[in-house]
């Protein structure tokens, strides 16, 4: 059995469900016969933010490097002929007066670079990029998880190596990234069931839409568990009835759930009715397939626009950007209340992979545009000779031989077309021209009207590729905005994780402001994604969430930011006002601006106009 537990989104309590069910199975299996005992592994996916080991507390007893090929290049015999960065895809590659550059953080080790460099000045050598750890100890379960390098982008190769430690014959949970990008496509293929958690907000909704698409689209049979339960929950109920998917369990909202995750500790430990619950769900596991739903569209009504207002700034504007090192820190939350604060200047969502902010300030779409995101290969079948050259060069494993369906007895190739990143290395690798490139629409990115100024955003296809370029389409036109309309600042919506969209959304801003939680979890979560700021030397501010949570763990934040140059900018409350706002779609400011929450956050807008004037 292989359980993927997935979501739309981090924030939802994916880890939380993954690692007390892997707990409370263990346990169980422990009480049975020798003869009778399945093991259960948990795998840890999530290889942007691993978190399953702050729960787990293993001992590691075995890590391996995870290593990709990436161009080295020797000077001595190039003769800048330029092929290189003309064949690369991804920008990684950039003649400069004769001198290749090379940005490993674009690179996607394809080998196209080396492969048509003419003098073999550009070789590949094996790089690290991250790493697994796996530990058969103290837990009654076998752990592993993997670790991307902060800056490295190709997260998808770290998930396959965790995933080498599938058991067949164990029960293997794995924890998925979140979102509907390629590591997550990676995590849950070939799973038996994706289990996708969710909450029953608007929020909630959205991203389990996401979620339910991806994994139908996968063919992967999937059921619904929903956290922080009110024991209805009609906005996921009636969801679940429309698309035909069960909602396979519900967890009940908790302080006290939240309280002991936020210390670390393992739920099932401490509350024996949850253990109960995570077992009944698992043994009447049942998840349906239906038809995969309509992607949600954005359709522009067919009507003329006023221009956008023009402001007065002669000086340039700033860019600030809101991040996490997860989902569900209420990083959207507070990117909100800031746009409403600013008062009509640019705002973006560069949360392409599953963007929130639209439901918090109602878009009027006036744009739409195709986002062609990369190339796709494909071979023709007929003239495949079968010489298997092009999946010999494929960096990327997506190039499979199959018998022919006209040539008896004949042995052709074909492309997966999910697992192909757009290299357009195998045409060139082709001896027949048997492969052909086409443009892949891979999304598509809005500009609209907002009652707080214009907003850019887009939507990234489902299981679909370089969410960074479409991030970087958005920050693009925003910037085009600001200085057409004389704006001051661009308040921007970041992705979650420390991962390509994440480098893109980052790299150039002015000043990042981090939100993040006093757990376990949303300390871990911020030092990553304070060393990727680090990394581009951007500033950064931090703003603790729900901060009233964990005192230790919030004293522990402060100090963390003191030790990396950074301050703790505000303490926003845990404060039921905001979860409301949120049921209710309104920013906080709108739903209650004399509540707690509200008064702190405008404190915090006056510290980053401080910071960036």
């Amino acid at each position: 059995m292989i359980i993927t537990v997935a979501s739309g989104k981090g924030g939802t309590g994916k880890t939380t469900f993954a690692v007390n069910l892997a707990y409370a199975l263990a346990k169980r299996e422990q009480q049975k016969s020798a003869c009778n005992q399945k093991k259960v592994r948990l795998l840890d996916c999530d290889v942007e933010e691993p978190n399953d080991h702050l729960f787990v507390r293993p001992d590691f007893s075995e890590e391996v490097s995870v290593k990709v090929p990436k161009p080295v290049w020797d000077a001595s015999k190039c003769q800048a002929c330029g092929k290189c960065a003309e064949v690369c895809n991804y920008n990684a590659i950039a003649m400069v007066k004769k001198n290749v550059l090379i940005f490993n953080e674009l690179c996607h080790s394809c080998g196209a670079c080396a492969w048509v460099c003419p003098n073999g000045a550009l070789t590949e050598e094996k790089t690290e990029i991250g790493k697994v750890q796996a530990s058969d100890s103290p837990a009654p379960f076998f752990f592993a998880h993997g670790l991307l390098n902060v800056g490295e982008s190709l997260s998808p190769t770290v998930v396959r190596a965790v995933k080498q430690y599938i058991d067949k014959d164990a029960i293997n949970i794995i924890d998925a990234p979140p979102g509907t990008a390629c590591a997550v496509v990676t995590a849950v293929q070939d799973a038996d069931v994706a289990l996708l958690v969710t909450e029953p907000t608007p929020f909630g909704l959205n991203d389990l839409k996401l979620a339910v698409a991806l994994t139908l689209k996968l063919g992967v049979p999937t059921g619904i568990i929903v956290n922080r339960s009110d024991g209805e929950d009609r906005l996921i109920a009636d969801y679940a009835e429309q698309v035909g998917v069960p909602i396979a369990g519900r967890i009940p909202f908790s302080r006290e759930y939240a309280e002991t995750y936020a210390e670390g500790g393992i739920l099932v430990d401490h509350f024996p009715e949850l253990a109960e619950n995570l077992l009944n769900i698992y043994d009447r596991m049942a998840c349906a397939l239906p038809p995969v739903p309509e992607e949600m569209e954005m359709n522009p009504e067919d009507r003329e626009f006023p221009p956008f207002e023009k402001g007065i700034s002669e000086s340039g504007y700033r860019e600030v950007t809101v991040i996490s090192g997860k989902g569900g820190t209420g990083k959207t939350t507070l990117t909100s209340c800031l746009a409403q604060l600013a008062g009509q200047e640019v705002l973006a969502d560069n949360d392409v992979d599953a963007a929130d902010l639209h439901l918090l300030l109602a878009p009027e779409v006036r744009e739409k545009h195709a986002f062609t995101g990369s190339i796709k290969a494909v071979i023709d079948p007929e003239k495949c000779v079968g010489c298997g050259q092009c999946a010999e060069a494929c960096h990327f494993d997506a190039i499979h031989p199959e018998p022919s369906a006209n040539q008896p007895g004949k042995t052709v190739y074909k492309i997966d077309p999910v697992a192909c990143e757009g290299c357009g290395l195998c045409p060139r690798v082709c001896p027949i021209s048997a492969i052909d490139c086409e443009d892949n629409i891979t999304g598509n990115w809005f500009v609209s009207n907002t009652q707080y100024g214009p907003m850019v955003h887009a939507r990234l296809g489902i299981a679909e590729e370089n969410s960074g370029r479409l991030v970087t389409q958005v920050r693009n036109r925003a910037a085009q905005l600001a200085s057409e309309l004389k704006k001051d600042y661009i308040i921007a919506d970041g992705p979650p994780g420390t991962g390509c969209p994440v480098i893109a959304s980052v790299s150039g801003t002015d000043l990042v402001v981090i939100v993040t939680e006093p757990t376990v979890s949303g300390v871990h979560d911020m030092e990553r994604v304070m060393s990727l700021a680090k990394h581009f030397a951007v500033p950064t501010a931090i703003v603790i969430n729900k901060a009233n949570l964990n005192d230790e763990q919030a004293a522990r934040i402060e100090e963390i930011a003191a030790e990396h140059g950074s301050k703790v900018i505000g303490k926003i409350p845990f404060d039921r006002v905001v979860n409301s706002a949120l049921m209710a779609g309104k920013t906080v400011l709108d739903y209650d601006s004399n509540s707690q929450a509200a008064k702190v956050i405008r404190d915090i807008w006056r510290k980053i106009l401080f910071k960036v004037s």
